[in-house]
């Protein structure tokens, strides 16, 4: 048996979680910092490394209460080393190191994204080969996994993020932060009523670009309030997720189809929308899809423990307690 203690602090949510066997979550614990961004409207990374430092501690114990386990049980101490915000990074690392050192404990460094893929294998098990959409907030990548710990980045976004897409566009529409799921909830009662652009959905390659597309509904936006019509906010919302689920369903059925791939991850904080969920499985009948609880689709340290358990076996551990963060990190 291996007990993780995992770490995730990539972002803006300060995370920690014991984990065995990369499958069982003894405890999970998360503290948000959502309500303190809204006021800017996005994640601003001093103030997001300083709320880490003060709620480390405070998940640290909280983890360990929850999983009824203490420091000495511990086998392995994993924490986030990239991608992600260098501050809020750091934070996390520099705690997981303090904590791996005093209790003698081995410390590995685990990749953001494969934590999100792995994300997948808690509740499920994967099976080989298998396609990857992560969809987040900073990432939009297609991956093949041929077994585990195989990657190979197929496409990813040549531009904006499709999270960050969402939230550019939730602020031009007078929104609130983050605009996702806003977007996703206001899709379902509007109507498709403006003609908006589907990026690179004919294109012969995996890789997405949504920058064209912000654009377009910020060009359309500004133009209907020079001639003073109207934006119906529900309708452009629900046009607006139309096409970009149009070019993500398209390049994933693809990359499924050209791999004749057993399985398909939908991975990443977007992998809570439903309207992606939705046109997901009425599109790849023929595959088996897979995406994770809620709770572990946005940012938390259960899924860096699910990965670590996978990377330890193939790299092992730090050699010694020096590890440093990473804003971009290949797989």
């Amino acid at each position: 048996m291996m007990l993780i203690l995992a770490v995730e602090s990539s972002c803006d949510e300060s995370s920690v979680s014991i984990v065995k066997d990369g499958k069982t979550v003894l405890s999970n614990v998360v503290l948000s910092q959502i309500d303190i961004h809204k006021v800017y409207g996005g994640v601003v990374p001093e103030i997001a490394s300083r709320h880490h430092i003060e709620n480390m501690t405070i998940v640290f114990e909280e983890a360990l209460k929850q999983a009824k386990v203490t420091p000495q049980d511990i086998d392995v101490v994993a924490v986030t080393e990239g991608p992600g915000l260098i501050g809020s990074l750091l934070v996390g690392i520099n705690a997981a190191s303090a904590f791996a050192f005093a209790h003698n404990k081995p410390l590995l460094g685990v990749n953001h994204m494969i934590g999100h893929i792995y994300s997948a294998n808690i509740e499920n098990e994967m099976k080989f080969p298998l396609i990857a959409l992560v969809v987040s907030g900073g990432h939009t990548e297609l991956v093949y996994m041929k077994e585990h710990m195989s990657f190979e980045l197929l496409g990813e976004t040549q531009d904006d993020a499709v999270g960050e897409a969402y939230d550019k566009v939730g602020r031009m529409l007078g929104l609130a932060y983050p605009g996702g799921p806003i977007i996703d909830k206001l899709a379902q009662v509007g109507k498709p009523s403006y003609v908006l652009p589907r990026p690179m959905i004919d294109e012969d390659s995996y890789d997405f670009s949504f920058s064209g597309l912000k654009s377009a509904v910020n060009n359309m936006i500004y133009h209907m309030k020079r001639k003073e019509e109207v934006v119906n906010v529900e309708d452009m919302c629900t046009s607006f997720q139309a096409s970009v689920v149009d070019v993500l369903v398209s390049k994933l059925k693809k990359a499924a189809t050209d791999f004749d791939v057993k399985q398909v991850l939908i991975c990443g904080g977007v992998a809570a929308n439903k309207g992606l969920r939705n046109r997901v499985f009425e599109t790849l009948k023929d595959k088996e899809i897979i995406i994770p609880s809620m709770q572990y689709c946005t940012d938390n340290a259960a899924m860096i423990g699910a990965a670590a358990y996978y990377t330890y076996q193939q790299k092992g551990p730090l050699k010694d307690y020096i590890l440093g963060g990473q804003s971009s990190l290949d797989y």
